[in-house]
């Protein structure tokens, strides 16, 4: 592993990891009044609400006007987002009170004024999301058997999770969460440096990590193959899949929606936990990346994901016959396509049928050097697809193979709708125990630019030197419209800013005859 360049890398994020959330301390809990405006006739008032065991937790809660002291609503429960204290939500509390919701924001424990150490999504955070339902049916006029959670982020992750536990909870909005943590930060068994240091580094900034915090996160980034184990025990605990079962017998309606570029929590572990629901459920994926896709929302402008969570809340909360049961419940924007919404009716069955391109030979590339073929930068480069479709380039005859093995195909004839998950299958022979590489996917013009349709990386350990053995890589889905008369091209190679690799220096990789599995819809 390249310890100097890790090391250097961490220390850069964690010191503008406030900037790139656009964390700025407020001088008091409730200094920023001003933004309640939206909320013009519904009233706020910021509190501290009891977590549990003893924690307090600061809040705000929205009543709707002419509340005369007889009248019960339903209520949503919004948890703030990683970093980010309960003033996040003013606009959208300030709205869904003004349709008639009783809406209780808080900070999660560890955070700004709130007490506590931060617990990261775990039975400590997930019991005060319970304390702070028993408040609110104590201290508001809630109604008891409407109740819903919402959040972005970590906010939806702690929604997700009290689903599970609190049967009380009626209804989940969870926008650009996760699913599977462990499948989210440490896919293919490799770090996500980037990502895991920015959540690190806000912490620091915004909050009190625990000391169990502080020192998975020294694992994370250093020795993390010493401790696996323990830390996939430690995200397991702290992911909605685990408790899958729990959220189909509890029988809330979940929506789900993130960004196909989504840094942090890439869109595979929603897309696999989506099909394994029972309860009434909905799923969205949008160009962009983290957060990016509510940003605009939490400013109080128009935006679909919100209008869909609103909807989501006025019909499984009120029993509006708004038609949000009735539309197709996956619906899908391409990253660079022009025809809005696709409607369907699972995400199995997004995909009509696969192109298996099966192509030959063996490329053998040396390590540790970057080809310049990488997935970006963190928020920006899914951010900039996400304004102004340009995802990050390459040029694909340009890219040096003695550090990057390219495959490609001959030209389509049509247009190619890749939607869903792309598979790789190939087979690696090391000349070192432990290695890392990335597999790219590329869409390739007649110049042979390549503009990235999707990626994801992977790391082996305790293999033999010199013997081959097979790899079955899923890349992160996505939606991406290849022009006709242009190329696909495989691209591997070994290093990437996003991602720890743990290739020994002097290293190389030979592959073989990969395979991948295109997902297409040809409707």
């Amino acid at each position: 592993m390249n310890t100097t360049r890790t090391a250097a890398s961490v220390s850069a994020l964690i010191l503008a990891a406030g900037a790139a959330l656009g964390l700025a301390a407020p001088a008091a809990q409730g200094a920023p009044v001003a933004a309640a405006s939206s909320a013009a006739t519904a009233s706020v008032r910021f509190t501290d609400i009891p977590g549990s065991g003893g924690v307090t937790l600061k809040g705000n809660v929205f009543t709707p006007a002419g509340y005369d002291g007889s009248q019960h609503y339903p209520v949503i429960v919004l948890p703030s987002s990683w970093g980010i204290n309960d003033l996040e939500y003013l606009a959208q509390a300030g709205s869904l009170a003004d349709s008639g919701y009783v809406v209780v924001s808080y900070t999660p424990r560890g955070f700004w004024l709130s007490g506590g150490e931060i617990d990261v999504a775990g039975p400590k955070d997930v019991a005060d999301a319970s304390a702070v339902i028993d408040w609110t049916l104590a201290n508001t006029p809630a109604d008891p058997a409407r109740i819903g959670m919402a959040g972005v982020s970590y906010g939806a992750g702690i929604s997700l999770l009290s689903a599970a536990h609190d049967k009380r909870i009626r209804a989940v909005t969870a926008l650009s969460g996760w699913a599977d943590l462990v499948a989210s930060i440490f896919s293919g068994r490799t770090q996500h440096l980037q990502s895991a240091a920015l959540l690190g580094g806000s912490a620091y900034l915004t909050g009190r990590p625990s000391a169990e915090f502080q020192q998975v996160l020294a694992d994370f980034l250093g020795p993390v193959y010493d401790n696996e184990d323990e830390l996939t025990a430690w995200g397991k605990l702290r992911s909605p899949a685990t408790y899958l079962d729990e959220i189909n017998r509890g029988g809330a309606a979940v929506m789900l929606a993130n960004s196909w570029g989504d840094s942090i929590f890439p869109p595979n572990t929603y897309a696999d936990f989506y099909d394994r629901l029972t309860v009434p459920k909905r799923l969205e994926f949008r160009p962009g990346d983290h957060a990016t896709s509510e940003a605009t929302g939490l400013l109080g402008l128009p935006n679909d994901v919100w209008t869909d969570a609103h909807r989501w809340f006025d019909h499984y909360l009120k029993g509006a016959p708004n038609g949000i049961d009735t539309q197709a419940p996956v619906q899908l924007e391409s990253r660079n396509g022009s025809d809005g919404y696709e409607g369907y009716s699972a995400w199995s069955a997004v995909p009509t049928a696969t192109r298996e391109l099966r192509f030959g030979g063996t490329r053998t590339i040396a390590t540790n050097i970057d080809s310049g073929a990488d997935g970006g930068v963190i928020f920006l480069t899914s951010l900039l697809d996400q304004i102004a479709q340009a995802p990050p380039v390459v040029s694909v005859p340009l890219l040096p193979r003695a550090v990057a093995a390219v495959w490609q195909t001959g030209g389509y004839a049509t247009a190619q709708r890749i939607r869903g998950t792309v598979k790789l299958s190939t087979t690696v022979t090391p000349s070192a125990a432990e290695g890392t590489f990335i597999a790219y996917l590329y869409d390739v013009d007649a110049l042979g630019t390549g503009k990235l349709i999707t990626h994801a990386p992977y790391t082996f350990t305790g293999r033999s030197p010199g013997t081959s053995f097979g790899v079955d890589l899923e890349l992160f889905s996505t939606a991406y419209d290849v022009p006709a008369g242009h190329r696909l091209a495989l691209v591997i190679d070994t290093v990437d800013p996003l991602y720890i690799e743990h290739n020994p220096a002097f290293s190389s990789l030979a592959l073989t005859s990969p395979e991948v599995s295109v997902p297409v819809s040809e409707r």
